[in-house]
């Protein structure tokens, strides 16, 4: 289905009228799709590849109300800036939070944004740990979200991002500045989707920041809830309450004919993971 800007930003909430592509707009945006479409990875633990050409993810994210991970994200929000008038070119990471013995693969897309000749780094999908809202590409500057602080370090390889978590710095990922094509992409999404040690295919992953400053996770049968204070709490959820919680919680909406997903479905994914 065709991308239609008036209904991704009926899809965010967003209450402005027209958009305009500034910094203040950016900023918004970037919020109110990070509070609004869950990060999830329902379709690969189901065997399926995301389609992330732009009109299987606006069928999917917006008409459907499902959400997805960081190429289907940031695929939708990229072509909604780009729709507005923003200047974006999409870039690739290596996902380091894990601390990787070895350097791994590019498979995390974010973008950088230009504005009166200034850079922003713009990313609504990497799932617990996204940015909620745009850095600026500055070295050493500790940034503030409402949701978590950051700062980005230059190396030789390139832009390493940190989070301040749990009273240190915990590094997330490592870009450079090379565009990739959208094959890159086509490429590195197949990957993550369908290799056996995929992390995507061995644990059910959702997760949403709230507009409280809180968030919501979810990992398997364990569901966390961080309040605005930075304390958490956890439930361990039965298969039908990790269904109901999906849809009540993350808003997705999981009886789609084309998006559905259904509590044996469900059942069967979690499974696995006892």
């Amino acid at each position: 289905m065709a991308f239609s800007l008036d209904e991704y930003l009926a899809r965010i909430g967003w209450p402005h009228g027209a958009a305009q592509p500034t910094l203040p707009t950016l900023r918004e945006l970037h919020l109110r799709h990070a509070c609004t479409i869950a990060f999830e990875n329902l379709d690969a633990l189901l065997g399926h590849t995301p389609d992330i050409h732009t009109d299987a993810l606006f069928a999917k994210l917006v008409q459907a109300k499902r959400g997805g991970w960081c190429y289907e994200q940031n695929g939708l929000f990229q072509h909604a800036l780009l729709e507005i008038g923003f200047n974006v070119e999409s870039l690739a990471a290596r996902v380091l939070i894990a601390n990787p013995q070895t350097m791994p693969p590019r498979t995390h897309r974010m973008m950088r944004v230009i504005i009166d000749d200034e850079a922003w780094l713009a990313d609504v999908g990497f799932g617990g740990a996204t940015i909620s809202t745009p850095l600026r590409l500055c070295a050493g500057l500790e940034q503030r979200t409402a949701h978590g602080l950051y700062r980005l370090a230059r190396t030789p390889e390139g832009w390493l991002l940190y989070a301040w978590q749990r009273d240190a710095w915990q590094q997330l990922y490592l870009f450079d500045d090379v565009h990739p094509y959208f094959s890159d992409d086509l490429m590195a999404n197949h990957f993550v989707a369908t290799w056996p040690d995929s992390h995507f295919r061995h644990r059910l992953m959702a997760s949403l920041w709230l507009a409280d400053g809180g968030q919501l996770r979810l990992l398997n049968h364990r569901l966390t809830r961080r309040a605005p204070d930075g304390s958490e709490t956890e439930k361990t959820l039965s298969a039908q309450e990790v269904w109901h919680c999906l849809q009540q919680d993350f808003g997705l909406c999981l009886d789609n004919t084309s998006y559905s997903v259904n509590l044996v479905s469900l059942q069967k994914i979690l499974n696995r993971f006892v």
